[in-house]
């Protein structure tokens, strides 16, 4: 049995950990900085927005990690990224560059991760609810069929969100090699040897929310030991 629950373990922290270390690996192994690129990330960024008739969409930094924020209309990079001249830099400015070209389009996949997005952060703080209450419930309403109704349902929203980016990660491929790459190559941002590793940053900047959302695992298995009880 300690075998299994050691083995157990170690596999949960591959799943959890090991999406998350190739991501970190990938754009840091491709950050060194290239000085016969012409401009920045947040340059590069400004520059393709303009491109696609989005003026309106800022460039903003930020240490919150690399996204595309749809209700303020802006596009935010880490500083890496938003002042670095690397492969990385490229790749994760186009690929952000993409979501606001899917929003611009009002694409239904975006729509639609767009509003599963949103609603992450109430189901959340709903599962959390639903776990706390779970054993002071019991205690004045001793019905072991609630109690485990109650933990399966706080457990299942827990697990919604790995699902949510799960389910909508043909968006986040579709903004890395649908939008992104085709850009890079057409307008030769990049030289021909330099794509390869492009095509690697775009495929990890693709899984970067699938490998956080893995996280909620742990959050799974810390609710487990908190409620033996």
């Amino acid at each position: 049995m300690p075998v299994l629950i050691v083995l157990g373990s170690l596999l949960l922290f591959a799943v959890v950990f090991g999406p998350q270390w190739w991501v970190r690996h990938v754009l840091a192994k491709h950050a060194d900085e290239r000085p016969d690129f012409p401009g920045t990330g947040a340059e590069l960024a400004r520059h393709l927005l303009n491109e696609a008739g989005l003026q309106q969409v800022k460039v903003e930094q930020t240490d919150l990690g690399d996204h595309y924020d749809p209700d303020d209309l802006a596009v935010r990079l880490t500083p890496p990224h938003y002042d670095g001249r690397s492969i990385a830099a490229v790749a994760v400015a186009a690929h952000e560059v993409s979501h606001a070209v899917q929003h611009a389009r009002g694409e239904p996949a975006f729509k639609r991760r767009y509003h599963l997005v949103k609603n992450l952060a109430w189901i959340d703080r709903l599962a959390s609810a639903i776990l706390l209450l779970a054993p002071i419930v019991f205690a004045f309403v001793h019905v072991p069929a609630l109690l485990i109704l109650q933990l399966l349902a706080g457990l299942a929203l827990l697990a919604i969100r790995v699902a949510v980016h799960v389910t909508t990660l043909p968006v986040e491929f579709d903004a890395s090699f649908g939008k992104a790459l085709p850009v890079l190559m057409r307008g030769r941002y990049l030289a021909a040897g330099d794509l390869p590793a492009a095509r690697k940053v775009l495929k990890a900047a693709a899984y970067t929310y699938v490998a956080a959302a893995l996280a909620t695992l742990l959050d799974i298995a810390r609710w487990f030991r908190m409620l033996r009880f």
